[in-house]
């Protein structure tokens, strides 16, 4: 049959409709592969090296019920979201390209908006946390080589500030690779980094148990030395780390329309959240067990940073490069729906602007690349917005914390179960119902008791820096 040409939507470049998908667009190409490369990025962060400290903070038996209990409650409903991808049916339906568009289709009134409002939010402040933590990553291999210089008693202190300037420099540049078709083999190198400073982390805990020196751990938890207002915030706190480190719903439809439609993209994107959750809990569960053995009630919250693990100094700083290398690749694969749905509203607002939909081809050698100007422009001034809030603002993870709070409970359980409902038809007051939303329920249990912890600790991080002077 005689191929027709036809437009596409996003980047205005002139594609066969032999080569396009049933909305237009070009093939999707994404793999099983490629989407559980995304989902570890997204949930194999540097959160799993904190998380022997929150099993510290509630002991072996509440410690490792939590990281099960969140585990399963992640990959469940991730797969009812997964089922909402297209509507009304799964497999044929109309596409929903983005959270907002699926919330939109199933639940209808203005809950899009919120649920736009909480996703945006939330991977807007999650990359300033990176630029934050990568910074520190840099700053903890400068105080490495000053503490084997000149011992561990010296004064070895750094400014992040010059760190977060590069760290923005190299963003911008990543920043423009279009879209989530094009982050697998970033994607890919990035999990491999997760993977490798993961091990690290476990492996230098397993080692130190498995030379004897193993610390005194407890059964619930450690009440030593600390007040009851101190176990409690921080038991508050540690939960909410678990919870908020097992969740992706923000960016999983985003991964889910980077699938090729046969087999069917709800099929493939639930084996892609069996695998990543499945290997996010065997290093989630590794990395909390043995780094609680190793340090006891004394661990840090970075087992890896300049609190934790001393030698040996050059597998410490390969882990430390591994997470540089890790959070610039998920920091593109975190804000991938912020610049896509910024983009998808200019296209749609000024659909004949040539400054907004024209990609101009390029290459390097024999590397091949397109340059969109309201794509250079927009993305390169929202990087050098959250560096600058990164450097004015170091105690900025106290509040992303707040901001995972707040929004574990809407975008990881409530949307998917409320969407599940009215796409199953579940009647009210049924026992599948009354199932559905007790889990809801509890999870927003959960929720509210992250947010108070985390506004806690907010309380207590603004008072200790100063905008633009912090020193790790």
């Amino acid at each position: 049959m005689k191929e027709v040409m036809a437009v596409e939507m996003e980047s205005g470049v002139t594609t066969p409709s032999a080569l396009l998908d049933d909305d237009g667009r070009p093939k999707r190409t994404g793999t099983v592969w490629s989407a559980s490369a995304h989902i570890i990025n997204a949930v194999i962060g540097t959160g799993v090296l904190s998380l022997p400290w929150a099993m510290s903070q509630m002991g072996w038996a509440l410690g490792i019920s939590c990281i099960f209990t969140f585990a399963g409650i992640t990959l469940y409903t991730s797969n009812l979201l997964a089922d909402c991808y297209r509507s009304p049916d799964p497999v044929t339906g109309k596409r929903n390209t983005t959270y907002m568009d699926a919330v939109k289709a199933h639940l209808g009134g203005k809950q899009h908006v919120f649920c736009g409002l909480l996703q945006y939010s939330n991977l807007a402040g999650f990359i300033v946390g990176f630029i934050i933590t990568t910074s520190t990553s840099v700053v903890t291999i400068r105080k490495n080589v000053c503490f084997r210089k000149n011992g561990f008693d010296a004064p070895c202190h750094f400014s992040n500030n010059p760190y977060m300037i590069c760290i923005g420099l190299i963003e911008i540049i990543l920043s423009q690779i279009p879209n989530f078709h094009k982050l697998s083999m970033l994607s890919i190198i990035a999990a491999c980094m997760a993977f490798g400073y993961a091990s690290i982390g476990v492996g230098l805990s397993f080692a130190t148990v498995i030379q004897g020196n193993v610390k005194n751990t407890s059964f619930s938890e450690s009440h030593k030395g600390r007040s009851t207002a101190d176990i409690a915030w921080n038991m508050l706190v540690a939960i909410g780390d678990i919870a908020l480190a097992c969740g992706y719903s923000q960016i999983a439809v985003d991964i889910q329309d980077s699938l090729k439609s046969s087999p069917p993209e709800n099929k493939v994107m639930k084996r892609a959240n069996t695998i990543g959750i499945s290997i996010m809990t065997t290093f989630f569960i590794s990395s909390a067990c043995f780094g609680y053995a190793a340090f006891g009630s004394n661990t840090p919250g970075n087992i890896l940073m300049s609190s934790g693990f001393h030698k040996p100094f050059w597998l410490l700083e390969l882990a430390n490069v591994f997470i540089i290398a890790h959070l610039l690749g998920a920091f593109q694969v975190l804000i991938q729906p912020l610049f896509r749905i910024v983009e998808i509203l200019a296209t749609q607002k000024w659909p004949n602007s040539s400054f907004v939909t024209r990609e101009i081809p390029m290459n390097i050698g024999k590397t091949k690349f397109t340059i969109n100007y309201f794509r250079l422009i927009w993305r390169t001034i929202f990087i050098v917005v959250v560096t600058t809030l990164a450097m004015a603002m170091p105690f900025f993870n106290a509040m992303i914390a707040l901001l995972g709070a707040v929004g574990f409970w809407p975008s990881v359980v409530y949307f998917p179960v409320e969407m599940y409902i009215v796409k199953q038809n579940i009647r009210k007051g049924t026992i599948r119902w009354f199932g559905l939303q007790t889990l809801s329920f509890f999870c927003l249990i959960v929720s509210l008791a992250a947010a108070c912890g985390a506004i806690h600790g907010l309380g207590q991080a603004v008072g200790k820096y100063k905008p633009f002077m912090y020193k790790a």
